[in-house]
């Protein structure tokens, strides 16, 4: 049994080991399960099936040689992911000496002074990580630097001669991952694949211990791989996680008259990859349905027009609109171009899927227009939508598509996928991430782009054709809020 614990007012993540709650918690510290910890709606909250966290997991180890663990940038207040907000107060506080900001990625580029808050502005003013990735020899397009605002944007490894490009991109919460259809944005550390029931938890597992053992080589600059013991360890911690909103400012407790929010009920959620596939890929044949979030629909309707009773109805009143509201989908690559249709009829839903957690059940990862460059867009649904965001100041590559006739060219803040598998299909396509805990770990999409949870609602409108009031803008974001 789970129970809902209060909220602990002034707990937040300053420090890379885990949190900070008067003064930092030492490696063998335990943390409270369901501990409710305060962010910009509320409280989230983190269920462990095994109890109470344990930091002396290697997880919340040093591994490496710069200082880091896992918990550098998943941190428990928020969400076990990283909020820039986070990232900034914790440079103001170490003036740029904590090991987040570590030369090899935690910076805008390697050899700058650890002290120079621009140097860092993407991770303390997105919450972006620097990932730099080779170009395969066998791609299917050319690259063409055109904005290198950082100098090491494009670049040749000295040691392999492979030339390399800076993608800058969130670090994705390490919870919640038993509803993973792909491992990272770009799905590169999808070594198994999880489109298979029979196979889902074997792969899963492989998965993550491989991401794990990249993490600790790359990210924490091993000068070895972890032990298998270690990496299982990690392993087994993070499967165990389950974050989600548990309180709301207005709307108080999300588990309570009916309502199914929170983390301790998502954690007996059903999952298969599949599962409610919008896509007709649902291994059971079960027909999809809309109606992907059920947590707040005994709240549509209650006594009380203000206060509490107010705030809940709008949350039921934006699930609602997420499940249900018309959109038009055009120009997504990954599904007009896949299903050779170009305009879909669809809800929210149609991309997030999954029962209550949100995210595609099967690995579809789509490009809808974050990672284009808002300086060449062409497409006015695009660049509308673009300006209702906080674009970072990324980089512009030209990508070429040679195998196309004729030749195409677009221009891209991030290639996306394209830059795991080659093809030019998977150019500027990243996978949608799972929804819970979104209020604990903004700024949004894979490159930081919405500041807020209000700008993420601005941009789907535009986009794809809404024409949603200002009323329901709010309904919307409240649930998001609430997830």
């Amino acid at each position: 049994m789970w129970k809902q614990e209060p909220v602990v007012a002034g707990w937040r993540p300053f420090y890379s080991l885990a949190f900070v709650a008067v003064g930092v918690l030492t490696a063998s510290a335990v943390v409270p399960n369901l501990l409710d910890l305060a962010d910009s709606s509320g409280a989230i909250g983190t269920y462990n099936t095994a109890g109470a966290i344990d930091t002396s997991n290697p997880f919340f180890e040093s591994l490496g040689t710069n200082g880091r663990s896992c918990a550098t940038c998943h941190l428990i207040g928020d969400g076990m992911g990283l909020s820039s907000a986070s990232a900034g107060a914790l440079f103001t506080k170490t003036s740029g000496h904590d090991s987040l900001f570590a030369d090899v990625d935690g910076a805008n580029c390697r050899g700058v002074d650890r002290e120079d808050a621009d140097a860092h502005s993407l991770l303390t003013g997105h919450g972006l990580i620097r990932v730099e990735l080779p170009i395969p020899a066998d791609a299917e397009y050319t690259v063409e630097t055109v904005y290198d605002p950082y100098g090491c944007a494009d670049a040749v490894n000295a040691q392999t001669g492979q030339r390399m490009l800076s993608q800058y991109r969130r670090p994705l919460p390490s919870t919640n991952l038993g509803f993973l259809s792909a491992v990272m944005f770009d799905g590169r550390e999808t070594v198994a694949p999880l489109n298979n029931p029979a196979t889902f938890n074997a792969n899963l597992v492989a998965d993550l211990t491989h991401q794990a053992i990249d993490a600790t080589l790359g990210h924490a600059e091993a000068a070895a791989a972890p032990t298998a013991e270690q990496a299982a360890a990690i392993v087994k911690f993070e499967l165990g996680l389950f974050s989600a909103q548990s309180q709301d400012n207005g709307a108080g407790a999300l588990n309570t008259r009916g309502a199914n929010g929170g983390p301790g009920r998502l954690a007996s959620q059903e999952y298969y990859p599949g599962i409610n596939d919008s896509l007709g890929g649902n291994p059971t044949g079960t027909a999809f349905s809309t109606d992907v979030f059920k947590l707040f629909g005994a709240w549509s309707e209650l006594s009380g027009s203000k206060g509490q009773s107010q705030a809940r109805e709008q949350i039921a009143a934006g699930e609602k609109i997420f499940n249900t509201f018309p959109l038009t989908i055009r120009n997504v690559g990954g599904l007009n171009d896949a299903l050779n249709v170009t305009a879909i009829p669809g809800t929210c839903t149609t991309c997030h899927d999954t029962p209550n957690v949100g995210n595609h059940s099967l690995p579809v990862p789509l490009d809808i227009g974050i990672g284009h460059s808002v300086v060449f867009e062409s497409n006015t649904a695009i660049e509308n939508a673009l300006a209702a965001l906080n674009m970072p100041d990324l980089p512009i590559f030209k990508v070429t598509c040679t195998t196309a006739t004729p030749p195409r060219s677009v221009f891209v803040n991030d290639l996306g996928k394209a830059l795991v598998s080659a093809l030019c299909a998977d150019l500027i396509r990243v996978k949608g991430p799972i929804l819970r805990g979104l209020a604990a770990r903004a700024p949004y999409f894979h490159n930081g782009a919405a500041a807020t949870l209000q700008q993420v609602v601005n941009f789907y409108d535009e986009r794809f054709e809404m024409q949603l009031t200002d009323e329901q803008k709010q309904q919307l974001e409240a649930f998001l809020g609430s997830l």
